[in-house]
């Protein structure tokens, strides 16, 4: 017989009862009947039930551990009598009755408990991660993320897809976060960059004629944390295409990852057609580039209705500036006094002035009711019902100004209407692609265009709109949109991906019109640019977030619950003690000297 186990504590059946079996595993939970000792034994694979009477030497032995001590047990396996089996256990028709027992390793006073899902502070579990990760929840959290990456892969390579895997150690990029360095030993003075994303690597590979690249490959970015996002590093679904137009990405990548949705989604529905948004459209209807479109409500803009209105504040606001529109946001079954009053507070509360609002109800008919509704009179009141395709009982909130400097409280606003009135279809999963980026945006601070998303994007029409918009002026180049796309699910952007730009003149105009020269897009992107003159294809590609997505499908609320081993709030790894000081040792060989900014307390 094995030295540790014949079984695992999620093996054993009805179809076992009279076998000799050994299994080892975590004290998980113990009950003391008193003639009795029950104790659950658990390990990777689930959970069985190990009973010790009184009579017997295990029982004082097993009766003093502390729980998650791991032990070897040998017995013979009982049926449960009917009245005690557990249906809820895959084992639970069958126990194992204890005969010898062996300790393996005896556990202290634990820091957090292993057996039940309570919240407890997160710099505890993260200290002590590898508990955390004990827990049934987390621990099926990382399994499912492991399936998850499987079944891409296999997906991926099943469509013609070649895994590579790029440098880590590499160059600066410009990937709109910080990157991290790391000093060169052999070269004084210069610094690696750990990749934000091995974006230029993958277009190098379609100039080597490789075709169809992926990659599950790990990212570095100092940036702030969030709940959707891991401070430090985070992996992707990395892939590039050559001889591709967008819709080729879009018919490719579309049905793997409903498939991935679909094959994890536990029986919830899955978007099959994804619906294709432009950014504008997106906007003005969601106040998002990420809409969550389980949410039905759509904002539409109402500004004839108030123009020359008996409301004031908006009136003068849109006789004053042509670019000023109003909003509208529907509240289907919100037309109570007291919903806009509440809605009114959280807009004060996200500082705010205040939302105005106008709801229905059977006394005031289709004039409306609230200041509003009394300012712009029954009949444009009535112009709005109708438009927004309200009824009785219903209710709309008002924003207005320019929609650049107010979108985003309006999708905040659309959410929170969603979230109280319980509108959203919660238990499914919508997918869409949002198309139509704009190439440009206005860098206010320095005055300038910059670059709205992915510098190495096509634009639409190529070189020859880049040089019609220029000449035009800053408010063409504004409009120019890229061939550019993200995927949206419940209101995250879960990837993002372009057709690039592939021409080196057109690659040069592009960045010229940011400010910069050829020069210096030559020593920036010398790997990429110069690979473009020895015949480029046309090529496109997208990068998916891991994490997102398994957050997604497993209902967890932060992406740190989906990661082996991530940082805290603060960028530290505090199970490791990272960051942490180097030695003067180290910093000599490197030749660096650590001078600490005094502003930052440090």
């Amino acid at each position: 017989m094995h030295s540790y186990r014949t079984h695992t504590c999620g093996q054993l059946r009805a179809g076992d009862t009279g076998k000799t079996a050994r299994l080892s595993g975590w004290i998980h939970r113990k009950r003391d009947h008193g003639h009795l000792l029950f104790v659950d034994l658990r390990d990777h694979y689930g959970l069985t039930q190990v009973v010790v009477d009184t009579s017997n030497p295990v029982f004082k032995q097993l009766e003093h551990l502390r729980l998650e001590s791991v032990v070897t047990v040998t017995g013979e396996v009982v049926a449960r009598s009917a009245e005690t089996v557990n249906a809820k256990l895959p084992t639970g028709a069958v126990e194992l009755r204890a005969r010898e027992f062996s300790l393996q390793s005896e556990s202290k006073e634990l820091p957090l408990p292993v057996s039940v899902e309570a919240d407890y502070p997160e710099d505890i579990r993260l200290r002590y991660r590898y508990l955390d990760l004990r827990r049934d929840k987390l621990h099926r959290n990382i399994m499912l993320r492991a399936a998850v990456i499987a079944s891409i892969r296999r997906r991926m390579i099943e469509q013609g897809f070649t895994e590579f895997q790029t440098p880590i150690l590499t160059a600066s990029s410009p990937e709109g976060a910080r990157d991290y360095l790391v000093p060169s030993r052999i070269h004084p003075g210069k610094f690696y960059a750990l990749p934000q994303a091995p974006q230029m690597f993958k277009q190098l590979l379609m100039m080597a004629g490789f075709d169809r690249y992926f990659q599950i490959a790990p990212c570095f970015r100092d940036e702030d944390p969030r709940a959707d996002r891991l401070p430090g590093e985070f992996y992707q679904l990395d892939l590039e295409m050559s001889f591709v137009e967008q819709e080729d990405i879009f018919q490719t990548m579309e049905p793997i990852l409903t498939g991935v949705f679909e094959k994890f989604a536990d029986g919830k529905p899955v978007t099959k057609v994804w619906p294709r948004i432009p950014y504008d459209e997106a906007i003005a209807k969601y106040g998002s580039d990420k809409p969550d479109l389980r949410n039905p409500i759509e904002m539409q803009d109402v500004t004839e209705h108030f123009r020359d209105s008996g409301f004031k504040v908006f009136a003068g606001m849109i006789a004053k500036d042509p670019a000023v529109r109003v909003w509208a946001i529907p509240a289907p079954t919100g037309g109570s006094r007291a919903f806009c009053d509440r809605m009114n507070s959280w807009a004060q509360g996200e500082g705010q002035p205040g939302l105005g609002y106008i709801f229905w109800r059977e006394d005031e008919g289709a004039a409306g009711a609230g200041p509003i509704a009394k300012n712009i009179g029954a009949e444009r009141a009535e112009a709005i019902q109708k438009q927004l395709g309200l009824k009785t009982g219903d209710a709309a909130f008002f924003v207005a100004g320019k929609p650049a400097n107010f979108y985003k409280f309006a999708g905040a606003a659309r959410d929170r209407v969603g979230s109280e009135l319980k509108l959203v279809k919660e238990g499914e999963f919508a997918l869409a692609w949002i198309v139509d980026f704009p190439f440009y945006e206005w860098n206010e601070e320095d005055k300038k265009i910059d670059f709205s998303h992915n510098p190495f994007s096509m634009p639409k029409g190529g070189r020859e709109a880049l040089e019609a918009a220029e000449k035009s002026g800053r408010d063409a180049l504004l409009g120019l949109k890229a061939n550019q796309y993200d995927i949206v699910c419940n209101g995250y952007e879960i990837a993002s991906g372009s057709v690039r730009n592939h021409v080196p003149e057109t690659m040069v105009k592009a960045f010229e019109i940011t400010g910069l020269t050829q020069k210096d897009v030559e020593d920036r992107f010398g790997g990429l640019y110069r690979a473009f003159q020895y015949g480029a294809p046309p090529h496109g590609g997208m990068a998916a977030g891991i994490e997102r997505m398994v957050m997604l499908l497993t209902g967890s609320k932060a992406v740190r619950d989906v990661a082996l081993f991530p940082m805290n709030q603060q960028a530290q790894d505090l199970l490791m003690n990272a960051p942490s000081e180097a030695t003067p040792k180290q910093l000599r060989e490197l030749s660096i000297r650590v001078v600490l900014d005094q502003k930052k307390g440090a």
